[in-house]
């Protein structure tokens, strides 16, 4: 194997993957262990997580289920624990875990709000927290927190204030840690996805008013295909990106060049 596709390689690794259960989280925790990581899958649904990594095991890797509330300080501290348990270590976290609502901003309760807040913003902080000082005890880590374009052009026709504002205080959030941690050989970045074919835009692609203003808007003309973030992720996760912290990935299709 050529130098160039070693640094790709994840052999000897541990990822934890939160809302591996599905969607992106799912096709992240294939490319991890593809690359040779062991793998954590950690889900709210902890039916998902196992029936990901038993997949991931019975193809010959090393994966296990872990049920995961973000929305928890002892539920993502026991997640954690679970992964040094296992595998004595952490190299890799990727914060998929989030929400969307689609309410108008006047018409938003607290509940929702603050729904949207704790999962997808709060519960990222929690588990880089939760990492981080196993990665500063072994001085490397790399953490890769699920932004969104939606951190940094507000979204129409449909309304998710809520959502919007969490995905940029992910990126923000990641800058941030980025320096902080920099001295400790902890690399974090943030990848942010426009629309892409999953469970959260469903709703949106079945809707021709908000599916067509999406497609319009969207220079490559289509959604995203969630294994076309699995490169990137391996990327970011790997040492090919050993160079990169505090930077934020858009992979959109070009929506937010207009």
């Amino acid at each position: 194997m050529s130098a160039a596709n070693t640094v790709f390689q994840l052999d000897g690794r541990v990822a934890i993957v939160t809302g591996g259960g599905r969607g992106l989280g799912e096709v992240f925790c294939r490319t991890f262990a593809g690359a040779g990581a062991a793998v954590v899958v950690a889900d709210v649904l902890l039916a998902n997580a196992e029936r990901v990594a038993n997949s991931l095991a019975s193809g010959g890797g090393r994966a296990v289920p872990v049920h995961l509330d973000v929305r928890s300080t002892a539920s993502v501290n026991a997640m954690v624990e679970r992964t040094i348990a296992e595998f004595g270590q952490v190299d890799v976290l990727m914060n998929n875990a989030g929400i969307v609502i689609n309410t108008s901003a006047e018409e938003m309760t607290d509940a929702q709000w603050e729904d949207v807040l704790a999962v997808d913003l709060t519960g990222v902080f929690k588990c880089c927290r939760a990492v981080a000082p196993h990665m500063i005890a072994r001085k490397r880590g790399s953490i890769i927190n699920i932004g969104s374009m939606s951190g940094v052009v507000s979204n129409h026709p449909q309304p998710q204030c809520s959502y919007n504002a969490a995905k940029a205080g992910v990126i923000m959030l990641s800058k941030s840690l980025a320096g902080e941690w920099a001295q400790y050989g902890i690399r974090v970045n943030t990848l942010s996805p426009g629309y892409m074919e999953t469970e959260m835009t469903l709703r949106g692609r079945q809707n021709p008013r908000e599916n067509d203003v999406w497609i319009e808007n969207t220079p490559m003309k289509r959604c995203g295909r969630p294994e076309e973030l699995g490169p990137l992720a391996l990327y970011l996760a790997s040492d090919a990106s050993s160079f990169m912290t505090g930077a934020n990935i858009l992979i959109d299709g070009g929506y937010t060049v207009w």
